[in-house]
């Protein structure tokens, strides 16, 4: 019996060694050398830094900059300028994005608009920007994000993530909205939350985004005031793209806008100019899904139809569960791939009418993992003559 039990061990511990060796996950991976001083978030890596330590015009290697004075969409009053230190720059550890009452072209008021646009983007990240408010009516400082490949076809297809918006005319109220084809401003159908910040023009607080899979939320010195997901069953005639996505590249954007649609309902007061937001630091932190994987996500259950016609059918499922994230479904028809996702929904479209097919979805890791194969057997409407 001894040698039985011996043999299991060694059994196991060979087992065990295995696995060990196969998973090479390093909790510091992501890490870039600018980031080094910063510490993990649990297991969000800093992979992107700026600290504000050297004064004058903002990093070059972080910031580019959106310049312009047509009103950029919303009517709005300033002219962005281009690494101009009246509008953008560093001093003693701060960020000063300073809009100014001063005549350029047209415009009234110039002010800057700095992007992270190819220095910076991000598909999932958690993002914080402590930051300090400008006062006075007409003033709308914003820290948000904007697809960088667009994907999904111009504003608001392809979607916006506003982090934090602020208008000078409601001080001490912080809002946090995403805008997407379905839901947004110009359709009044906008998700969004607000926070009370007594202090949000006298005191940096520290704003902050989680984004992951098929989930968003916002923070405020480190307490959540929203969150945003999908429904499959709110958006059962949506298309996935024009609900959430949010499964792209973003990058960020800091701005302090004059007036517009919104910034300048109660007018503009000029004699609160000039005035900035002040930021003390932006900090960027991403996952690694892939080596933090160990296992295979669960296969998809509840599969099932949710609407049909003559040449399409919509399923619906419950959720894969993984011990890290799911990164995406893929959808077979007749076990032939049709497409992929990164929700628990998805419309089969070019079918024939009146015909059965066999529906298949697997869940994929960000390590290529799959999950076993659910199936669902559905006819779609009409006549197959």
């Amino acid at each position: 019996m001894k040698k039985i039990y011996l043999v299991a061990l060694l059994a196991l511990v060979l087992f065990i060694s295995a696995c060990s060796d196969s998973y090479d996950y390093d909790p510091r991976g992501l890490v870039t050398e600018e980031c080094s001083h910063l510490d993990n978030i649990d297991d969000w890596q800093p992979v992107w830094c700026d600290e504000f330590e050297e004064d004058g015009l903002p990093s070059a290697s972080h910031w580019g900059y959106d310049v312009g004075g047509h009103g950029w969409g919303n009517q709005e009053l300033q002219f962005y300028t281009d690494r101009n230190l009246n509008n953008a720059f560093v001093e003693d550890g701060i960020l000063n994005i300073k809009a100014i009452r001063e005549t350029r072209g047209s415009n009234e008021y110039t002010s800057a608009r700095l992007v992270s646009k190819f220095y910076g983007d991000w598909e999932y990240a958690r993002i914080q920007v402590k930051a300090k408010m400008p006062s006075g009516t007409g003033t709308w400082p914003a820290i948000w994000m904007l697809p960088t490949e667009w994907r999904y076809g111009n504003w608001p297809y392809s979607g916006e993530i506003d982090i934090m918006e602020y208008v000078g005319y409601d001080p001490g109220v912080v809002h946090g909205t995403i805008h997407t084809g379905a839901y947004n401003h110009m359709k009044n159908t906008q998700i969004g939350y607000t926070k009370n910040v007594p202090t949000a023009e006298d005191e940096f607080h520290l704003y902050e985004m989680i984004w992951e899979p098929a989930s968003i939320r916002l923070l405020i010195d480190g307490e959540q005031f929203a969150q945003f997901g999908y429904n499959p069953v709110a958006n059962l005639t949506t298309s996935n793209s024009d609900a959430w996505p949010f499964d792209q590249p973003f990058h960020l954007i800091l701005n302090v806008a004059v007036g517009g649609t919104w910034g300048g309902v109660d007018g503009v007061d000029s004699e609160a100019f000039p005035t900035a937001m002040q930021v003390e630091y932006v900090r960027v932190f991403q996952k690694d899904y892939a080596g933090m994987s160990r296992q295979a996500p669960s296969e998809p259950t509840d599969l099932e139809m949710a609407r049909s016609g003559n040449d399409f059918v919509r399923m619906h499922w419950r959720k894969a569960e993984h011990d890290v994230a799911v990164h995406y479904y893929e959808i077979f028809v007749d076990n032939e791939s049709v497409g992929t996702t990164t929700l628990n929904a998805f419309n089969i479209e070019n079918l024939a009418p009146g015909t059965s097919y066999q529906i298949g979805i697997t869940a994929v890791d960000f390590a290529g993992n799959r999950s076993r194969m659910t199936t669902h057997n559905v006819q779609t409407s009409g006549s197959s003559n």
